[in-house]
């Protein structure tokens, strides 16, 4: 029943028959940060939903890295992603007329930002970034928002420098958020850095956001790790829509995400990383920071 309804509130005027004339299938690109299987399971929900509100095939995609969502959008081969702030800036100064940011995830006090957050475990000791000397420092995609480029400009700021052997004895690329969690969580590194939204209690990983993936997947108990370091506040990243899609196909999609925290709160949990208040709309003037952020690190290397 859940589906009928989603389907009926996410549909235009024109029929799903309709849509499958303009296009053929529809392609759903899933961000790094977690393993792809639990990536998949998250978001079947969404893909079924899909599939019915446009009747034509919904495939996941699940690449093993940002890049390879931002180039799926980028080569037209993906038609939508949820995309952290720096994914967008990449694809926007790649090409401004790829995507069209539509959406965002908000929180469960209305806000739509987050943080990049530094941990450690603690029976390490290191309770603070002064407390990192020396040890090994971990990043995880350098595409990611939270998890590379925000700690990249903001760490330096506050004195740590990021050249290796600087300060840190070593600073790493693990490949994604989850692996940065488990790596720390298994003494493989010191220190990393991960995103939340930073509402909430610790214990559960707050309430939504890579640890609270991690705590929900059973990888971690958040008692073992301490936060060393948290980011300003950093807009959260936009649902996108590749721009060319036909404008029908486009707010069918817009609809049914923006719906979907009411028709099924459990599959919203499940693409919004955890508790929510739902998707608001969004344009691109929310992201000309990040974008020129991104543009300077660029220009920089």
């Amino acid at each position: 029943m859940k589906k009928l309804t989603l389907a009926a509130l996410a549909t235009t005027a024109l029929t799903g028959a309709v849509h499958a004339q303009d296009i053929t299938e529809f392609r759903i690109g899933l961000l790094g940060g977690e393993n792809a299987q639990d990536r998949l399971a998250n978001n079947e929900c969404l893909r079924t939903y899909t599939e019915e509100a446009l009747g034509v095939p919904t495939t996941l995609f699940a690449p093993a890295d940002y890049n390879g969502v931002i180039q799926g959008l980028l080569g037209g081969t993906l038609d939508m992603a949820w995309l952290g702030a720096s994914g967008y800036a990449a694809v926007y100064l790649e090409d401004p007329e790829a995507v069209t940011p539509v959406l965002v995830k908000t929180n469960l006090d209305g806000s739509f930002s987050y943080h990049s957050i530094g941990f450690a475990r603690v029976d390490s000791g290191i309770d603070s970034l002064d407390a990192m000397e020396g040890r090994v420092f971990g990043f995880g995609d350098p595409n990611s928002t939270s998890g590379f480029l925000i700690p990249s400009v903001e760490i330096p700021a506050a004195g740590y420098s990021l050249e290796p052997g600087d300060y840190f004895s070593d600073v790493v690329f693990t490949g994604g958020h989850e692996q940065t969690i488990v790596a720390v969580y298994n003494g493989e590194i010191d220190g990393g850095v991960t995103w939340a939204d930073g509402l909430g209690a610790w214990e559960d990983g707050y309430n939504s956001g890579a640890l609270r993936r991690a705590v929900d997947a059973g990888l971690v108990d958040m008692n073992e790790l301490q936060q060393i370091w948290i980011s300003n506040p950093i807009p959260e990243g936009p649902v996108v829509l590749r721009s060319d899609l036909p404008a029908d196909v486009q707010q069918t999609m817009v609809d049914l995400v923006a719906n979907l925290i009411d028709v099924d709160p459990d599959c919203a949990y499940g693409v919004a990383a955890g508790e929510t208040a739902g998707f608001a709309p969004i344009d691109h003037s929310a992201y000309e920071t990040i974008i020129e952020v991104r543009r300077r690190e660029i220009e920089s290397n």
